[in-house]
């Protein structure tokens, strides 16, 4: 059974970091792309970063941009997303994904293209 777990989500103060996890099971994701995504309440599902299989390529909303940074271990089957300078708007839940293309040298940036989502963490910034 194939499994995505997220991991390090909490609360927090504005200003500070977080560090989160996905650690995949169940068959290997180290030649396929990744992402993250996050819903907060009323809104859509949308996409937070993302990176392609080899790690040379990523993706960040601009909304992110220059705070997060995402990363993987492809011997842990590990992805990570290292949040600084957490802001009240980037309360959401955030989910891990994983295509299962793989080789595929670009960034994935919509939903639909992944085909493995975890169970979601919650990051609550408190202002």
């Amino acid at each position: 059974q194939v499994q995505l777990v997220e991991s390090g989500g909490g609360l927090v103060q504005a200003g500070d970091s977080l560090k989160l996890s996905c650690v995949a099971s169940g068959r290997t994701f180290s030649r396929s792309g990744m992402g993250w995504f996050r819903q907060a309440p009323g809104k859509e599902r949308e996409v937070v970063a993302a990176i392609s299989w080899s790690g040379d390529s990523t993706y960040y909303a601009n909304s992110v941009k220059g705070r997060f940074t995402i990363s993987r271990d492809n011997a842990k089957n590990t992805l990570y997303l290292q949040m600084d300078s957490l802001k009240p708007e980037d309360t959401a839940v955030y989910y891990c994904a994983a295509s299962t293309r793989q080789y595929f040298s670009g960034i994935y940036y919509s939903a639909v293209n992944y085909d493995y989502w975890g169970q979601g963490t919650q990051v609550t910034v408190s202002s």
